[in-house]
């Protein structure tokens, strides 16, 4: 099997490809038995320095960041399954770095553009480096599709769930992060998009730089809203009413470094964040306690640690019950 993915990859590069070869080596991404054989023989190409002989500015800020992080991890030591995690971010940021950039992009004349797609499921957070310098953290429950190409030339992401973004300036190739309700417009900042199906407010949280908020879809906008570092904006579903006020964004940023801070939290909206985290069903038995709200902080604690937390701050008890949590009411003196 590693002989052939090999001549797979060499078949896809620049230099005698077609297109059909592309599409025959891009589709080992996709099978899930293939994965780690992949990745072994990306890293070892890597490593030999093979990818070298390209000259191009993205992919030297590409490498610089990749390296910048497997120092930082090597100075600081961490547990097995933290090492586990650094090689497969590392391997990751191959993946997009030699073949979305250098094998697509190389071939002339340039098709229509080539959209990928990544997923980050429940209980997970991801990590992505993108060729042009650009990080996407994914939270859990999300996913994206994005080009590094896209119409017009852009760089684009359309997002569904939540996704933390710094993003590598280029005034000539805006970068645009599209929402089922609104498009987030970007030329080089970090900020926040969280836009999940089941919630009812889709919001930006700027931290730093500026985004521009323009219509998409069925919301059209009197104007684009500026935000500044610190602005976050707001959209009702419901209302379709949009609201921009300055906001801690720690708060709504902090879950890329796996902390979750609640300020005044519902237990309704905190038992969904819970879910997504954990990757658990959790059963409200009595509605009249999903008003209760929650202040807290969370970062390595386990799914009960937590649950015992929640227990001595509300008047709640909960118990497992096969694969799902129930949580009810208790009664107070």
């Amino acid at each position: 099997m590693k002989d052939q993915i090999e001549q797979n990859i060499k078949k896809g590069k620049p230099e005698n490809a077609t297109w059909k070869d592309k599409q025959e080596m891009l589709s080992l991404f996709h099978q899930a038995d293939k994965e780690y054989i992949l990745k072994d023989k990306l890293l070892e190409e890597l490593y030999t320095g093979e990818t070298g002989k390209t000259t191009s500015t993205d992919y030297k800020k590409l490498f610089a960041r990749l390296w910048a992080k497997i120092e930082q991890n090597q100075r600081q030591p961490k547990a097995k399954a933290r090492q586990l995690s650094t090689l497969l971010k590392i391997a990751a940021a191959v993946v997009v770095g030699l073949f979305v950039g250098m094998y697509v992009s190389s071939v002339k004349p340039k098709p229509e553009p080539v959209y990928y797609a990544a997923r980050s499921p429940k209980g997970s957070v991801s990590e992505m480096i993108l060729p042009d310098g650009s990080i996407i953290f994914l939270n859990a429950d999300s996913h994206i599709k994005y080009s590094l190409d896209g119409q017009n030339g852009v760089r684009e992401v359309f997002l569904t769930g939540e996704a933390w973004f710094d993003v590598g300036k280029n005034e000539k190739r805006p970068f645009i992060v599209h929402t089922p309700f609104y498009d987030v417009n970007v030329t080089g900042t970090q900020f926040n998009v969280k836009a999940y199906e089941s919630d009812n407010e889709v919001t930006t949280t700027l931290e730093e730089g500026q985004v521009i908020i323009g219509s998409a879809g069925n919301v059209k906008l009197a104007e684009d809203i500026v935000l500044k570092p610190g602005e976050q904006i707001t959209l009702d579903r419901e209302t379709m009413k949009l609201a921009v006020e300055t906001v801690n964004t720690k708060w709504f940023t902090s879950w890329k470094d796996n902390k979750l801070i609640f300020v005044n939290m519902s237990l309704n909206e905190l038992v969904v964040l819970l879910e997504r985290k954990y990757g658990v069903d959790i059963d409200i038995k009595n509605t009249e306690i999903l008003d209760l709200h929650f202040d807290g902080t969370i970062k390595n604690e386990s799914i009960i640690e937590i649950l015992e937390i929640i227990k001595n701050a509300l008047p709640i008890n909960y118990k497992i019950v096969g694969q799902k949590i129930e949580i009810t009411g208790r009664k107070t003196n």
